[in-house]
């Protein structure tokens, strides 16, 4: 699948309310929810890494969780190339799973 450029387009979120994704508490796991079929989960995901963009569900993840993420992953130079290869082996929705439990297989030295 190639790399969406044009990604927010084609969001599952596009026809939400903007504040749906910017929540707290048990909202949030309704907000996840509209991400898990999302075509551009992982483009959404980056964009959220890549920028340390500290508040709302971006990829299906909440602040929390991506903050964890990053700390859990200090050596990531490029998400996009991370996530990219991630989705190349494990398909669109599992490449932010696989990259979550750190079972995607890229070289981390050159992501």
């Amino acid at each position: 699948m190639a790399w969406n450029e044009r990604w927010t387009e084609s969001a599952a979120c596009s026809t939400s309310r903007p504040d749906a994704l910017f929540v707290r508490g048990a909202a949030q796991n309704r907000a996840k929810q509209l991400c898990t079929q999302c075509p551009v989960r992982t483009e959404c995901l980056t964009e959220a890494l890549t920028n340390n963009i500290e508040w709302g569900v971006w990829g299906g993840m909440t602040e929390r969780e991506r903050r964890a993420l990053l700390r859990r992953r200090p050596n990531v130079t490029s998400w996009r190339r991370l996530l990219e290869t991630a989705r190349e082996q494990h398909g669109s929705l599992s490449a932010v799973a696989a990259v979550e439990s750190g079972t995607e297989s890229v070289d981390l030295r050159s992501a």
